[in-house]
C-alpha cells in the first residue's frame, strides 16, 4: 500500500533550511494495521501529512496504492484526499462541525462526492457504537465519543488508507483503547491499511508491527510476539517502558538500501562515542561487531 524510498523533506525559508526528513525508507503492506513512534521533531507527522496529500517531498519516491504522489497535480492531489485516504487528528475540532449532528457530519464527505448515504452514515456510526447518540451534536458527546464520529467520518467514502495521528492522544488509558478496537474492527471488515502516529507505549502494544522514527529516518521496527488476546491481558497489570518494549515486542533495527543504519543513542553512550563520528566495524563469522576505535586498538 505505502512505498517509501530516500524520501526528503526540506523547509525553507529566507534565513533558514530545516530537514524533516533525511532519505527515509518504509513499507507498509496492504491491510496492515501498524503505528509509527518518534520523539518530538523526529518527522513522524511530516511523513503523515505526505502520505495525506497536505505536503509534498522534497525528493525520493511515494507510492500510495500505486500511484506516485510526486507526479500529482493539484487536481489529482484533491481527488486522491477524496478518494484513497482518510485522515483522524487528534484536535477534534479539525475533524467535526459542532452545529452538525454526529450522522450529519459522516454524512458530509459523502455529499462533498456527490454519494451521499444515509444507511452508510448509520452503519459506521453503529460500528463505532454510536448507533444511538446519531442525532447527538458535538457538546452532548464525550471526548472518546467525539473521536470515534471522526474516525466514521474518516471511513465514509471508504479509503483504502486511514492515517490517524495521535488519535487517543486527549482521552483515558480506557477510551483509548476502545478507540483502538474501533480502528481494529474496520481493518478487519474492510481490509482498510491503517496506520497510526503514536506517543501512547500501551496502545502501540496492541498493533503487530510499530516502526521508529529517529531524525528523519525509519530507526528500528518493533515486531509484536504475543498474540492480541495476551496483550490486552497483560495491560491489566503496571509495567515499565523497558518492560513493554522487551516483553511485548521484539526490536530489530533497520538498514537502508545503503547498508546504513541509526544506532541506539543509549548504545553510543555507553561505548563513549557520542561525540565521536567514526567507529570500528569488524565482521567475526555470523556476526557484526561495533567497537569504539581506542577499544579496538587495545584488543
Amino acid at each position: 500500500m505505502i512505498v517509501c524510498e530516500n524520501l526528503v523533506k526540506i523547509y525553507k525559508t529566507a534565513d533558514i533550511e530545516v530537514v524533516a526528513l533525511q532519505g527515509l525508507d518504509l513499507t507498509v503492506e496492504d491491510g496492515e494495521l501498524m503505528a509509527i513512534i518518534g520523539n518530538s521533531g523526529s518527522g513522524k507527522s511530516t511523513l503523515l501529512n505526505m502520505l495525506g496529500g497536505l505536503d509534498r517531498p522534497s525528493a525520493g519516491t511515494l507510492l500510495v496504492d500505486g500511484k506516485d504522489l510526486l507526479k500529482f497535480d493539484d487536481k489529482a492531489l484533491v481527488k486522491y484526499k477524496r478518494e484513497t485516504v482518510g485522515f483522524v487528528w487528534q484536535n477534534n475540532a479539525r475533524n467535526l462541525i459542532p452545529y452538525l449532528t454526529a450522522q450529519e457530519n459522516v454524512e458530509l464527505p459523502m455529499i462533498l462526492t456527490g454519494r451521499a448515504r444515509r444507511d452508510r452514515a448509520k452503519e459506521l456510526l453503529d460500528m463505532v457504537g454510536l448507533s444511538k447518540r446519531r442525532n447527538s451534536k458535538l457538546s452532548q458527546l464525550s471526548g472518546g465519543e467525539q473521536q470515534r464520529v471522526a474516525i466514521a467520518i474518516a471511513l465514509a467514502n471508504n479509503p483504502k488508507l486511514l492515517l490517524a495521528d495521535e488519535p487517543t492522544g486527549a482521552v483515558d488509558s480506557k477510551t483509548a483503547r476502545q478507540i483502538l478496537e474501533v480502528f481494529r474492527e474496520f481493518n478487519r471488515t474492510y481490509g482498510v491499511t491503517i496506520v497510526i502516529v503514536t506517543h501512547d507505549r500501551q496502545i502501540s502494544r496492541l498493533v503487530d508491527r510499530v516502526v521508529a522514527i529517529r531524525d528523519g529516518r525509519t530507526s528500528s521496527e518493533f515486531i509484536r510476539k504475543k498474540s492480541y488476546a495476551e496483550e490486552i491481558a497483560q495491560l491489566q497489570k503496571p509495567m515499565s517502558e523497558e518492560q513493554i518494549d522487551e516483553e511485548s515486542h521484539e526490536e530489530l533495527a533497520v538498514l537502508d538500501r545503503a547498508g546504513r543504519l541509526q544506532i541506539p543513542k543509549e548504545y553510543l553512550e555507553a561505548l563513549g562515542l557520542k561525540e565521536k563520528n567514526k567507529i570500528k566495524v569488524e565482521l567475526d563469522g555470523s556476526r557484526i561487531i561495533l567497537r569504539a576505535p581506542e577499544e579496538a586498538a587495545k584488543n
